[in-house]
């Protein structure tokens, strides 16, 4: 009997000195002793501030206040749950773990989330496996009356569970690459929304800086500072320290970067007002300066919120993304627009015809954001809480189709994708480098803007031919990596890039670009008298897009996807025009042309190469390729109808020297009939033949016989 005494007498001591290990130690003063009044009566206070900001989901803020309170008294479960909470709702979510486990240990009822908190803190900090083990516990005791709640909350949890699952399959298999700071371009403060143009020169992006435009605070919601447009430059290989773009982008409350196309001459802005919810704007860089931003109207813009866009590679088509519900698949939802057909043109209104949803294939159930076009017009990025996700918002990509359908979405995996929320993903034309805002402990302040350096497949090790085949049947690769170790390496785009200047002064102008594609052609050799060209949206229409060099440096940038023949017009008033060919075949990768075209004023004497004037082999019939050049003629000489010229055909050094004459001279004949034939009066013309007498470059090799096998014109009489 004196043995089971001792027994339970030494249980009680070890069961009290556990307890007086984990005891929840109340805010009530009879805890205290009388030395810390002054110090209760202060932390009770910070206490109470900090729950008037918690009431009202102002985590940051209460935080400040909790933590004063934190360090007079440790001990309390309820104080160290709302502590973890609220860093769990802020930017150093992680450290939310040692303050909900501290408080569940003082007292497992502190709060029916606790288990809940406790599996997001673990589901952060890659601890997948313990975030399984809090989400289950919680879901087998919500305690959670309400029918409907429970069974939301039950939906949550579940995802939650599934999150995990595939975080623990994307970490064990990470992409090659590296990440990181731009630290040329981040602050202390909130970076995010980066956007690039397709050869990465302007880096475009948001922050909420104390320099912004009016210097307020949004005092409505977070108490941070009015979101900003912030700018920086490629220079020498390093982007620049950012600027504030100022009016009439910034105003005084918040201005945000939406999308930018591919030459960097037009913007998308978002605008918050508390009537809409926030819409979307466009502006156009005019010189160094941007045009005040436009609404985009109703068919893009409604009462819900409409938070980010893109433009597609020829400026024709946005996507957008709104949480409307008319339309939507629910939550966040990408929709389609293109410009109305009258407005496809450069210096139109630019109206937006009416939305689609973009497709079920890419929205969920769950938000969809920051959608992107890459400019080789058929990869999209975007964000999504839906798909297969680790947490939060992932960046995922999908592939159009020849047939018009798009890829199931694929993660690009881990680290790029992390447990919190990725969102904002823009990737450059070559797809060597990704830009992207996100929240990491070695940032430079809550989120920073980061760029990912893709780095691709490993190669493997070289191998002689017998190894090679040994190791072939030992470790077969598996078409999956082939595939994605071909994707990575390649991109099927040309970037064509340069500037346009008087051929005389050497000024930078500003052209019309007309990007074409020549191979349309074949289905419209006849067009109806009424018509030079075809409908801008005609999806068999041969002119593909419209540019403009930028007015005061003469810059500007296409983007040209492989598989076309491209001709290219660059034209400005009181200048011949100008025409490039590029026959982009669908198996090259990508490259980047640099040119300075020069433009010639409309002068006697003047001389112009029509370098998509196309001919069957050996003959003198013009090509259907050829129209979209022989319009562009037509034009000229109806707009200066005093215009005379004189068209020759040339030709390289092969073949004999009265054939090559006589096949020169019948070429230029063809293009001066078609002129008649479509209206120009026949005194205007002349036609001759150089035959091989008159090369513009070497006969030596195959690319200069092309350069001298041309059409050209010269004007005559003014």
């Amino acid at each position: 009997m004196r043995l089971l005494t001792n027994i339970l007498v030494v249980a009680i001591v070890l069961f009290s000195a556990g307890a007086a290990q984990s005891q929840n130690v109340e805010f009530d003063k009879k805890n205290f002793s009388k030395d810390d009044k002054k110090m209760f009566k202060e932390a009770r206070r910070e206490l109470k501030d900090g729950d008037d900001y918690f009431e009202y989901n102002r985590y940051t803020t209460a935080l400040e206040h909790y933590i004063k309170a934190q360090k007079f008294n440790p001990e309390n479960a309820l104080l160290n749950y709302k502590v973890g909470k609220c860093y769990l709702r802020t930017v150093s979510k992680v450290k939310s773990i040692p303050y909900l486990e501290k408080a569940y240990k003082l007292d497992r009822l502190v709060n029916p989330e606790i288990r809940y908190l406790l599996g997001e803190a673990y589901h952060l900090n890659y601890e997948f496996d313990k975030g399984i083990a809090e989400y289950k516990a919680y879901r087998q005791k919500m305690g959670i009356k309400d029918a409907k709640e429970s069974n939301r909350m039950m939906k949550i949890v579940n995802k939650k569970i599934e999150e995990c699952n595939i975080g623990k399959k994307l970490v064990a298999k990470p992409v090659r690459v590296f990440i990181d700071n731009i630290k040329a371009v981040n602050s202390p403060y909130p970076e995010y929304s980066p956007l690039i143009s397709a050869d990465e020169s302007i880096l475009i992006f948001t922050s909420r800086r104390s320099n912004t435009t009016g210097g307020g605070l949004d005092e409505g919601s977070d108490f941070q500072y009015f979101e900003d447009v912030y700018v920086s430059y490629m220079v020498d290989g390093e982007w620049t320290a950012a600027v504030n773009v100022g009016s009439p982008i910034n105003t005084n409350e918040h201005d945000a970067t939406v999308g930018l196309s591919p030459d960097g001459q037009s913007l998308f802005v978002y605008r918050y007002k508390m009537s809409d919810g926030g819409d979307i704007y466009q502006c156009e860089l005019n010189g160094d300066n941007w045009s005040k931003p436009k609404h985009l109207g109703k068919n893009i813009n409604t009462k819900a919120h409409e938070s980010s866009a893109c433009f597609s590679n020829d400026g024709k088509t946005m996507y957008f993304v709104s949480d409307k519900e008319e339309g939507g698949m629910g939550g966040r939802d990408m929709y389609i627009s293109r410009l109305d057909r009258a407005d496809a043109k450069v210096g139109s209104k630019k109206r937006w015809g009416s939305n689609f949803n973009l497709s079920t294939m890419l929205n969920t159930k769950y938000d969809e954001e920051a959608v992107f076009m890459h400019p080789d017009g058929k990869t999209l990025y975007f964000s999504s809480k839906g798909h297969e996700t680790m947490g939060g918002y992932d960046i995922f990509k999908s592939i159009k189709g020849d047939d018009g359908q798009w890829s199931k979405p694929e993660n690009l995996g881990y680290p790029i994708n992390t447990p919190d929320d990725d969102v904002f993903f823009v990737i450059s034309a070559s797809g060597k480098h990704g830009y992207y805002s996100s929240i990491k402990t070695e940032g430079m302040g809550e989120k920073d803007l980061y760029k990912i350096t893709f780095l691709g497949p490993e190669k493997p090790p070289v191998l002689n031919t017998e190894d090679n085949l040994l190791s072939s049947i030992a470790n077969p690769v598996s078409e999956t990596v082939i595939e994605k170790a071909v994707e990575i390496k390649t991109v099927a785009l040309t970037i064509l890039k340069g500037t346009v200047i008087d051929a005389i002064t050497l000024k930078p102008l500003e052209a019309e670009i007309e990007l074409v594609d020549n191979s349309k052609y074949h289905k419209y050799q006849k067009l109806p008298s009424n018509k030079t060209s075809l409908d801008p949206l005609d999806d068999d229409d041969p002119v593909i897009a419209t540019f403009k060099s930028n007015a005061k440096t003469g810059k500007f940038l296409v983007s040209l996807p492989a598989g076309k023949n491209y001709g290219i017009a660059v034209k400005a008033d009181g200048y011949l025009f100008h025409s490039e060919n590029f026959d982009i075949p669908k198996t090259d990768g990508y490259s980047e042309v640099t040119k300075e075209i020069r433009l010639k004023k409309v002068a006697v004497g003047s001389k112009i190469i029509l370098k998509n004037i196309f001919f069957d082999y050996d003959k003198a019939t013009l090509r259907p390729e050829s129209t979209s050049e022989l319009e562009r003629l037509i034009k000229l000489l109806n707009d200066v109808p005093t215009l005379k010229i004189e068209l020759s055909g040339h030709t390289d050094s092969r073949g004999a020297d009265v054939y090559n004459l006589k096949l020169s001279t019948r070429r230029a004949k063809a293009v001066l009939d078609y002129l008649v034939k479509h209206g120009i009066a026949a005194v205007r013309l002349t036609s001759r033949g150089g035959g091989e007498a008159e090369p513009v470059a070497t006969n030596d090799t195959e690319a200069g016989r092309q350069e001298n096998r041309r059409t050209e014109f010269k004007v005559t009489a003014k």
